[in-house]
């Protein structure tokens, strides 16, 4: 072995030169390289498109000089290797720069070729104004793009790594950004219910998050783009493309080594291929799962510098093997963490693997330290020996840590019960002595150990409401009276002891509370005393980030709430005999920061500026409701690194003179409209409203009962438990949007088909076009729970973006409207 070949840079193909330089100093190694850089950080380009790296030198790691200069290797770029000969082991070499080719032999050959952009079969992806990024060159095309043609707007197709790592970054250049993603969710190695915070967050910062739609055709619109959703069109400046990647394997498949279906090189654990002499490494490669030894495709940087290590090793000797990927990674999405290691909950269910999953919600460090910040952690973990298979955690300071010791305890095996003995760094700037892994250990040991029973957020609307089962809230009162699950009664957690005897014990008890910890101790109380009591895994917090949408802030709103915090501090100017009460409520959980802010507000003068902030996720989304509520002012509310600051002015300042905030919250804009028609034409005009209100700013609250809930019906049949009554009436009545007829004119289903043809030929949206319009314009789609019941549908057959409710939050939104209309 004198002579090896490496076969592309970066990740794997550097690490493999470097590593075989430090472990023979005598062999020749030469490294062919097709593109102009050799070593460069490629997960830090989006962040030179962003602003925050300013330096273009500071994205080449290496440059041949300096490679050269330090391990005596010959690198040569802008120089493609086009052909192997394995046997006579030569490759062929294409010099881009003068079009010659020559040939070289090798010893060893190391193949490292990376992946590439995936390329959707979607008519103008190949228009100039599309973009995907890879490498340095498209980076800087962007770039210049960017700067040079004054592009204003941008759609990112594909909600992956790099997809919201370019929304991120397009929005921090000043750019309109909408994301596109055909899934239910972003982020695939996350679970729905974990990237629930992450639409929020992304929706929060101002970038449009379009979700279950894909891109079917891009066309040229003058100077601009129109891009064709399945459901919408877009005008945009740009397109990125980022849809995921593929192994670029071709020189492999030409030489006849073996891959794949998807194209991915097939090695052994020491990275050789088919012919014992070739070995392949990075992201071109066919993995092996480290949790469930399946094969697989994970194209991370930190595996591809691990295999190129293998690689050299086993070249000189060294008997190392690869024991598999595991799918640890990290990603920035503005300012929050998103990390995850493992498998997701989806494919554990895939597999039929025997498991259960806890949600945790813990600060960053004790919360009496300033600073404290929250964390989600959804661990999935084996039923019979607890052992930890997957880990997800959506944050902010503090996430990194607590995933990498996740991933470190499955790596070595370890089990939920091995978390709680964790002995983790303590100091009160640093974590809790109690660290977020350990919590998760000891729900998780709760769980296995029979100390609690779980239901989730999935099973929410599958419970009774007809008295057979007691939904309890074991919340504040404070905390119930600002949302709650529909169908749940009330009795706080430190009251519970003396209202047992309101609570039948022939019938099981369903607990919620904040964050799940109250409802455990709830539980614990019930059980204890004869009751059986299951607790809402994530509690309220959980299910209200799933099922409580929020509406994406646009730039003119960003400005107008900066503006608003602004004028609030200039109120207090023209009022000297006014203060400004700053509160720090952070490190509080809920109901903390929303009690500190009572308590302020009490204690206030009227028209005081109570200043809050606070880094619990619930509060942002609930202290514009506690002002409407209580006659207070909200001025305006803005996060960074996981702290909201909230304004709020004690007392009702209000534009309309003699009108009480109780009275008229949103200035009485809010608009209600009660669906109980399932036909056609009535669906449409409920949509067509919905949508214009929702276009003027107005929030909509649609509530749809009796046959009105034939409209949100999915399409196909879904396969749920019902008794025969039920049966025949979901058998009779229309399923879906579709199916609906005309409330006059009908003729057997005639008077529908022409109406649709007509809609069509006018260019007027159709009905799903309107429902899925108005799901993504904010309007709230509410079932009347009471009517499922009646009718026997359940809410695993309705549409995604409809949440269930009864008639409270129907006549709570009326009592918040300056319009209720009933559809019938």
């Amino acid at each position: 072995m004198n002579k090896i070949i490496v076969v592309g840079g970066v990740a794997g193909g550097a690490s493999a030169a470097a590593r075989l330089r430090r472990l023979n100093e005598d062999a020749q190694i030469i490294i062919f390289e097709r593109g102009e850089y050799i070593s460069f950080a490629n997960c830090g380009l989006p962040y030179y498109i962003g602003g925050d790296i300013t330096d273009k030198d500071a994205l080449t790691l290496q440059t041949p000089e300096s490679f050269h200069s330090r391990f005596r290797i010959d690198v040569r770029v802008l120089q493609e290797v086009t052909h192997i000969d394995k046997r006579n082991k030569i490759v062929t070499i294409k010099n881009l720069k003068t079009n010659e080719t020559y040939e070289e032999s090798y010893d060893k050959l190391i193949l490292s070729p990376g992946a590439e952009p995936a390329k959707p079969a979607i008519a103008g992806a190949d228009n100039p104004k599309v973009f995907t990024l890879r490498n340095i060159p498209d980076t800087y095309k962007i770039k210049d793009y960017i700067d040079k043609e004054d592009v204003r707007s941008a759609v990112v197709v594909g909600g992956g790594y790099i997809g919201i790592e370019m929304a991120e970054n397009l929005h921090n250049a000043g750019l309109k950004v909408t994301v596109v993603e055909f899934a239910d969710h972003v982020i695939a190695p996350l679970d729905f219910d974990m990237a629930a915070d992450v639409h929020n967050h992304i929706r929060s910062k101002g970038v449009n998050l379009i979700l279950k739609d894909g891109v079917k055709e891009i066309q040229n619109q003058e100077n601009k783009l129109k891009v064709f959703l399945g459901t919408k069109e877009i005008i945009t400046d740009m397109v990125i493309m980022s849809v995921g990647v593929r192994p670029e394997s071709s020189l492999a498949v030409d030489a006849g080594l073996s891959v794949n279906n998807r194209g991915a090189i097939l090695v052994n654990e020491h990275m050789q291929t088919s012919d014992k002499d070739i070995y392949a490494v990075g992201d071109a490669i066919e993995i092996r799962d480290f949790v469930t030894g399946e094969a697989g495709f994970i194209p991370l940087a930190g595996p591809a510098n691990k295999q190129g290590r293998i690689a050299a090793d086993h070249i000189c000797g060294i008997n190392s093997s690869y024991q598999g990927t595991q799918g640890t990674g990290i990603l920035k999405c503005f300012d929050l963490t998103i990390a995850t290691t493992g498998i997701t909950e989806t494919r554990a269910k895939q597999l039929n693997l025997n498991y259960e999953k806890s949600f945790t919600y813990s600060n960053s460090h004790a919360s009496y330290y300033p600073g404290a910040v929250g964390m989600s952690i959804k661990l999935i973990f084996q039923k019979d020996d607890g052992k930890v298979i997957g880990a997800q955690i959506v944050g902010y300071d503090g996430a990194d840590k607590r995933m990498d010791v996740l991933a470190t305890a499955m790596r070595a095996g370890m089990t939920v019960y091995d978390l709680t003995e964790l002995e983790l760094a303590y100091a009160p700037p640093f974590s809790s002595a109690k660290d977020p892994v350990n919590m998760a250990g000891f729900t998780a040991e709760n769980i296995l150990r029979n100390k609690v029973k779980l239901f989730h957020w999935h099973d929410v609307e599958k419970l009774p409401r007809d008295g057979s089962v007691t939904l309890l809230d074991v919340r504040t009162e404070l905390e119930y009276d600002n949302g709650t699950i529909d169908g749940f009664r009330h009795i706080s957690l430190d009251e519970l002891r003396d209202n047992l005897t309101k609570l039948d014990k022939s019938k099981p008890v369903y607990v919620t509370c904040q964050i799940g910890l109250r409802g455990y101790i709830a539980c614990r109380i019930l059980e204890q005393h004869g009751y059986e009591c299951y607790n809402l895994s994530g509690g309220y917090r959980l299910y209200h980030s799933i099922f409580d949408k929020i509406t994406m802030v646009t730039r003119d709103e960003e400005r107008a709430a900066e503006e608003e915090i602004v004028s609030a501090a200039a109120i207090t100017g023209r009022k000297p005999d006014k203060k400004v009460i700053e509160l720090n409520a952070c490190g509080l959980q809920c109901p903390g920061p929303i009690m500190k802010l009572a308590q302020a507000v009490k204690e206030a003068e009227e028209e005081d500026i109570i200043e809050i902030s606070t880094t619990d996720t619930a509060f942002a989304a609930d202290v514009e409701a506690w002002c409407r509520r209580t006659g207070n002012t909200f001025i305006g509310i803005n996060s960074e690194r996981g702290i909201a600051k909230a304004v709020i002015q004690k007392g009702c300042i209000n534009k309309q003179a003699d009108k009480d905030c109780r009275d008229i919250p949103s200035e009485g804009n809010n608009k209600n409209i009660i669906v109980f028609s399932g036909d056609l034409d009535k669906a449409i005009a409920s949509f067509v409203i919905a949508n214009a209100s929702a276009a003027m700013g107005r929030k909509v609250s649609m509530f749809f009962t009796f046959w009105g809930l034939n409209i949100l019906r999915k399409p196909e049949k879904v396969p749920v438990k019902k008794d025969i009554i039920s049966k025949m009436f979901g058998f009779m009545m229309p399923r879906g949007s579709k199916k609906l007829s005309l409330s006059k004119m009908n003729m057997g289903g005639m008077g529908a088909k022409m109406i649709r043809t007509v809609m069509k030929n006018k260019n007027v949206d159709s009905l799903e076009s309107l429902i899925q319009a108005s799901i993504d314009n904010g309007v709230e789609l509410i079932a009347c729970t009471m009517s499922m019941d009646v009718m026997g549908i359940k809410m695993e057959e309705l549409i995604s973006g409809v949440k269930p409710g009864g008639a409270a939050a129907m006549l709570a939104n009326a009592e918040e409207s300056d319009m209720s209309l009933f559809i019938s």
